[in-house]
């Protein structure tokens, strides 16, 4: 399996495990800054030079090394699954992707002809019934976690979990995990236990939010989303996400983290 979703600053002054709706172009940029003085031009996740990717194959065995041996402070960023999977839903199934199409090809008929999501279109402001859509789009994202059914899950909204445990079931282990909802003192953390070759100061740095104005606005607050059949969904799928980053199932209005992250139980668990 190797290390997917890995993400290493060229000078190995740390080492980042993606986490898809997770502040990971924020975090890309700011590692990409540390290194080269610049931001890069672009969405970072297109960024082919200027930081190791373990999807790039001169980058492995550089990456593998420095997890198993644990050369570098390593981290990775975790979100309250509530908001996470209102990001995907906003953003992979009714947006329009930066490539000027919808995510996946035929995705949005195959959603609309099985579940019967409407999701609107730039022609017409996107306007649509989000709640009704969103709840039928969380059937969907449970069947295809569940069952894998009509199709394998994808990374937007497979469980956070799962994208950190592959680190740790390879021999990797965190030395940090930060909360989206408290993304500056997390960050500072990282920043303060690492030494990089250009000085980065959170106060300066974007955010770069790449999937916004691309789809429709969010019109309803987080909780509106989820009647009681939804939460169900939710604690069926990310039950394990809300225990271990500590976010609170009960309240989705509770955007944050109830409580500190443990280590030990994260690296116990996830690496079983």
């Amino acid at each position: 399996m190797g290390f997917p979703g890995v993400w290493m600053t060229e000078s190995e002054s740390v080492v980042y495990r993606v986490v898809p709706k997770c502040a990971c172009s924020t975090i890309g940029q700011i590692m990409y800054y540390s290194d080269n003085g610049e931001f890069f031009d672009g969405d970072i996740h297109d960024a082919t030079s200027g930081m190791h990717k373990w999807a790039f194959e001169d980058s492995q065995a550089l990456i593998e090394t420095n997890i198993t041996t644990h050369k570098s402070y390593t981290f990775t960023c975790v979100r309250n699954p509530y908001t996470r999977i209102l990001s995907s839903f906003f953003d992979k199934i009714c947006g329009i992707q930066r490539n000027g199409k919808r995510y996946r090809g035929n995705l949005v008929p195959l959603l609309a002809q099985k579940y019967g999501i409407e999701v609107g279109s730039p022609e017409t402001g996107f306007e649509f019934d989000q709640i009704k859509s969103f709840r039928r789009f969380l059937l969907f994202a449970r069947d295809t976690i569940r069952w894998r059914r009509p199709m394998d899950p994808d990374i937007h909204w497979s469980a956070t979990s799962g994208h950190v445990s592959t680190l740790i079931q390879n021999g990797g282990q965190y030395d940090a995990i930060v909360h989206t909802e408290n993304f500056n003192e997390g960050m500072q953390r990282v920043i303060d236990a690492i030494e990089t070759p250009h000085a980065v100061n959170l106060a300066e740095i974007p955010r770069f939010n790449e999937s916004e104005g691309h789809g429709p606005k969010r019109l309803h607050p987080v909780e509106d989303y989820f009647d009681d059949l939804s939460m169900h969904l939710m604690f069926e799928i990310y039950k394990r996400d809300f225990r271990l980053f500590k976010y609170d199932f009960e309240n989705p209005t509770n955007k944050m983290p109830t409580g500190e992250i443990d280590l030990d139980e994260i690296h116990a668990k996830l690496g079983q």
